[in-house]
């Protein structure tokens, strides 16, 4: 009876491995076939919630429209702006100084999901956690799309900001002047 016991519970083990290995081939095939992404999101940064919705094309470009703050948040590729259409502040800064250097870099990524284990989260998501430089962040796939989800990390200013990404949408027609850099005098 024993030697069944260990026997169904090594099995258990193999079985949970192989289901894993599994789900991080899919995601890696479908994160591999993605040039950008459209998605809206809800953000928690420092115990504030903000949503809003957002485009990213790789490498290192994105625009994120805020709804409540009024604020824009785009990157082109090498400079990440946040404008405040309230009051007109702006802030310029490189994207290598910012955690968006790591998180919208996709073969940064996949190298680190090829040569990381994941974490299963609630039975729904695929974690991986890794630390670059100042940088530690989690990445979060879902085990049954294997889609983005989401981000964690601490930003410049040393808040933590949660990133949850929802109505998800895959290589989309992007506007051609869409991570065009706003000017602090554009309203």
């Amino acid at each position: 009876m024993e030697r069944l016991i260990i026997f169904f519970f090594l099995l258990l083990i193999f079985h949970s491995n192989n289901a894993k290995a599994s789900v991080e081939k899919n995601i890696i095939k479908n994160f591999s076939e993605t040039r950008n992404l459209s998605f809206k999101f809800k953000q928690n940064i420092d115990e504030k919630n903000q949503e809003g919705s957002c485009v990213v094309e790789y490498p290192k470009k994105i625009f994120c429209k805020y709804k409540e703050s009024k604020k824009i948040l785009v990157s082109d590729g090498k400079n990440l702006v946040i404008q405040n259409l309230k009051n007109n502040q702006y802030y310029i800064y490189p994207i290598e100084k910012t955690a968006f250097n790591l998180i919208l870099d996709k073969n940064f990524l996949l190298q680190k999901i090829r040569s990381n284990k994941g974490d299963i989260v609630d039975n729904k998501y695929l974690r991986y956690k890794f630390v670059e430089g100042d940088n530690q962040i989690n990445i979060f796939f879902d085990i049954s799309s294997y889609n983005l989800v989401g981000w964690q990390n601490v930003d410049i200013y040393q808040n933590l900001v949660i990133t949850y990404l929802f109505n998800l949408e895959k290589n989309v027609q992007i506007k051609k002047d869409q991570f065009k850099l706003p000017s602090p005098t554009n309203n």
